[in-house]
């Protein structure tokens, strides 16, 4: 099943069907569980001057392939900003949640662009692939193509951690336009920031995850690159709290993306 299809089961229907492709692991992508419940949330907020201004996501349990329950519940809706919660259960379990905020703009004295310049980067086309190879790389991978522009690879042993590079979703998924959930779908795809750190395969998972959209752009294609950019802010034990950003190709700001981290050896 195409990536597409499933995020419109997920905005339509509460019972869903997640394929193997995406898995990580023992669990499913976490990317994909956020674009999912993404999606279902966007259809309740009936307003289109409003879009969304922060998310947060926590990864309670392992969410396997199969079948999933998405829950929504509508919490404020305001004049300004809605917010709205999704459960995804699996046997009766919530094993992640969404709280999404989603305001309208509104004139303000106060206008800070910040200094939030995009990494220069090699082209993608000159950068290190990071491949999918079965076996060894996460299922999910075989969805994407990145490329690795600084910074070392995972399991390298290197003495620092972070890296960036350039991400898109592979053209054989057929997407036409980068859509909110393809957002979240792509921008939880890298590994975490410390694993290149280590100097063997080691287990490394999501916690939880917010994600503070500034602009999404109006037309960006299916096949787009995207720059990530992500530094580790603390790790100690066994978790890591790392901030990234999010460029589009033409190098404006599109997302902040800070994630908690567990670390398990």
């Amino acid at each position: 099943m195409q990536l597409d299809q499933l995020l419109a089961n997920a905005a339509q229907q509460q019972e869903i069907s997640i394929p193997e492709s995406w898995g990580q692991g023992r669990a499913l992508f976490g990317g994909l569980v956020a674009g999912l419940m993404v999606a279902h949330a966007e259809q309740l907020v009936n307003d289109t001057t409003k879009v969304l201004r922060s998310a947060f996501v926590s990864f309670i349990g392992p969410v396997a392939p199969g079948t999933a329950h998405l829950n929504a519940q509508v919490l404020r809706t305001g004049k300004s900003v809605t917010s709205i919660q999704v459960q995804l259960l699996q046997e009766g379990q919530v094993q992640s949640v969404l709280v999404a905020s989603f305001g309208a703009g509104r004139e303000s004295m106060i206008d800070l662009p910040g200094s939030h310049d995009a990494p220069v980067f090699k082209a993608p086309e000159q950068c290190q692939p990071l491949p999918f190879i079965p076996g060894m790389t996460p299922e999910f991978f075989q969805h994407f193509d990145a490329m690795w522009a600084e910074g070392q690879m995972p399991f390298t042993g290197s003495k620092q951690p972070d890296f960036g590079g350039w991400m898109r979703l592979k053209p054989t998924e057929q997407v036409a336009k980068i859509n909110l959930p393809h957002l979240f779908v792509l921008g939880d795809m890298w590994p975490p920031s410390v694993l290149p750190m280590y100097n063997r395969v080691a287990p490394a998972s999501s916690l939880s995850w917010n994600l503070e959209l500034i602009q999404l752009p109006a037309q960006a294609s299916g096949d787009s690159w995207w720059q990530y950019q992500v530094n580790t802010e603390f790790a100690g034990d066994g978790y890591a709290y790392t901030q990234a950003k999010i460029w589009d190709a033409q190098g404006k700001l599109v997302a902040l993306s800070r994630q908690t981290v567990t670390v398990f050896i």
